[in-house]
């Protein structure tokens, strides 16, 4: 039995993680939207008792700058449950990422298409939203029921979540229009998520 679970454990599957993205909203000198700050942490627990090994990050962040510089680095508007990206759910690009210490932080454009037009209108109204990597791998138990990411991880790239399915992971816009400090993220979350599905549906009758 301990032989079938270990080896159930350490299938491959699709691994997402949702964190509070801590960084900025801005517009470029072309008027595109841009969103700078951290979007993912190595060699610590996350809220889903996941550790990354940095030397895997490392490896996969290297290999994901390929897609940077053919301008592919695509990612999706809520919680797409493909290890595919779907491009007619395509709503920014990956401009560039970088390390600062354990954290890898990027640059996000927002992109014209009909999901990234919901985004842009999500960040504009101060809509709290979270940002998910999304992977293929497998984990192993590490005990206290922590698991640790295995070193067949593959990264896909990041997603902008409305519905987090971690505690707190919410990403906070900070400009001109939207004072809010990460302290309160853990008391006013429900007001402003809340609102969030009905501003979306909203913006879509209006797009359409």
């Amino acid at each position: 039995m301990e032989r079938l679970l270990q080896k159930e454990i350490r299938m491959k599957g699709l691994l997402i993680e949702t964190k509070l993205f801590e960084g900025k909203v801005q517009e470029d000198e072309g008027g595109r939207t841009i969103v700078k700050g951290i979007l993912q942490r190595a060699g610590a627990e996350n809220q889903n008792g996941r550790i990354y090994p940095k030397e895997i990050l490392m490896r996969e962040a290297k290999k994901y700058e390929v897609f940077i510089k053919e301008r592919r680095a695509l990612g999706e508007l809520d919680h797409p449950d493909s290890t595919v990206i779907n491009l007619k759910n395509v709503s920014h690009n990956i401009r560039e990422i970088h390390w600062d210490g354990d954290d890898l932080c990027g640059t996000v454009e927002v992109l014209s298409t009909p999901s990234g037009n919901i985004l842009k209108e999500l960040l504009k109204a101060g809509i709290l939203l979270g940002i998910s990597s999304r992977g293929m791998g497998s984990v192993t138990n590490i005990g206290e029921g922590k698991v640790k990411v295995q070193d067949d991880f593959e990264l896909i790239g990041w997603d902008f979540v409305s519905n987090p399915s971690t505690h707190g992971a919410f990403m906070v816009p900070v400009n001109e229009s939207v004072n809010r400090s990460l302290q309160q993220i853990g008391t006013d979350v429900c007001g402003d998520y809340c609102k969030a599905q009905d501003l979306m549906r909203e913006i879509i009758t209006e797009i359409a």
